[in-house]
């Protein structure tokens, strides 16, 4: 018997599948249990018609990220620090300071978890922080630590 799975099952399929599986199988344990239907016109319809409209999604989110990405570029953040002689920052510079200095000086709400930072900023200058906007973009963003006056 032909059956869409509707999460996913081990060793079965994952969702959105159509799996072929024995009739017991399917009457006693997957239909029940609400973890699939069967492979019918009407279900392989629904099934179609939500896979466009995942594909809908995905798509305006890759669009809204590739914008973001272009409206990132050649942009920079300020961030102001304590430093001592010879530019030697007290502390250092995080993605959560440089995501809070990007939302009041560019109107950008920055996600901190999404900045590929492998440490911290310790010294003042510009430096650029790569930020993970989508799984298929990726923006630089320039960040000029200076020091606070």
């Amino acid at each position: 018997m032909k059956v869409i799975l509707k999460e996913d099952v081990k060793s079965l399929g994952k969702k959105g599948e159509i799996v072929n599986v024995s009739d017991g199988y399917a009457k006693n344990k997957l239909i029940p249990g609400k973890l699939a239907v069967p492979a019918d016109g009407k279900n392989m319809n629904d099934l179609k018609l939500q896979k466009k409209h995942e594909d809908k999604v995905a798509q305006e989110q890759l669009e809204a990220a590739q914008a973001l990405g272009k409206e990132l570029e050649g942009k920079v953040v300020k961030v102001a620090v304590k430093s001592g002689e010879g530019g030697k920052v007290f502390g250092s510079v995080s993605s959560k300071e440089v995501a809070k200095a990007a939302k009041e000086q560019l109107d950008l709400e920055l996600d901190k978890k999404k900045m590929q930072m492998p440490e911290p900023l310790k010294t003042l200058g510009f430096h650029e922080v790569t930020i993970k906007l989508h799984p298929k973009v990726s923006a630089v963003l320039r960040v000029n630590v200076v020091e606070e006056s």
